[in-house]
């Protein structure tokens, strides 16, 4: 299993579902470039994260690997299930969606004022009633990504849209959302599970976009559930 984290964040968001996978999988979960540990730049579309990607298998020598992918690592996954199906045992679609828009002011915000913008993504990365401690420390870990490198991965989601394309999916996939989810609302997930052949939805409740983070235990359940289904 490979897990890819989304905008701005790297590889600690998939920690206890890493280590809760750990007897049933070999799971791994990277930082892309300009994240976390990983050396900038980091890259401006969606097919060249998908590239990285590959590459890892490549590297890990993953013939075939359950990819599971958060926001803008969901998109990665689903650009690579549809370019290399062959490279694709399941798919994890976790508070994504076919299409991504990003708001022109959180885009001109990432570059002006970082530290604002922060705040509003993480206002609304979690469910209302989120403890305040708990989003400045998500503020401080956001901002310690390079605002370029942030500001291209809301380039790369603005200019991905595979709503057309998710018919020809093959692999096995799990969708997966929280049910206050309020950058990536449910909707999203309803339609990719819709339209994608043999695709299963879980919507998980006290939970918002970051719900791998928020219910930790549940998400961790579910993806086992979906691994022993795979075997």
């Amino acid at each position: 299993m490979v897990f890819v984290h989304g905008a701005g964040g790297n590889h600690l968001v998939w920690g206890l579902q890493v280590h809760a996978l750990a007897d049933y999988a070999r799971a791994v979960a990277l930082d892309l470039p300009g994240h976390g540990r990983s050396t900038p730049p980091g890259r401006n579309s969606i097919e060249a994260y998908r590239d990285v990607v590959l590459g890892l298998l490549d590297t890990l020598a993953f013939e075939r690997a359950v990819i599971v992918g958060h926001s803008m690592g969901g998109a990665i996954a689903l650009a690579l299930a549809l370019s290399h199906p062959e490279r694709v045992a399941g798919l994890g679609l976790v508070g994504t969606g076919a299409r991504l828009r990003v708001l022109p002011a959180i885009m001109e915000g990432v570059l002006n004022d970082l530290a604002t913008t922060a705040r509003m993504v993480i206002e609304y990365s979690y469910a209302p009633g989120t403890d305040p401690e708990f989003l400045r420390r998500a503020e401080q870990e956001f901002c310690e990504c390079p605002a370029t490198v942030i500001y291209g991965d809301f380039w790369a989601c603005n200019q991905f849209d595979v709503m057309a394309r998710l018919a020809e999916i093959r692999a096995p996939t799990l969708v997966v959302c929280g049910r206050e989810d309020r950058l990536t609302p449910p909707r999203y997930s309803v339609y990719l599970a819709t339209h994608i052949p043999n695709a299963t939805l879980v919507l998980i409740d006290n939970a918002g976009h970051s719900v791998m983070v928020e219910q930790p235990d549940e998400t961790s359940q579910v993806l086992l559930h979906f691994v022993e289904l795979l075997a």
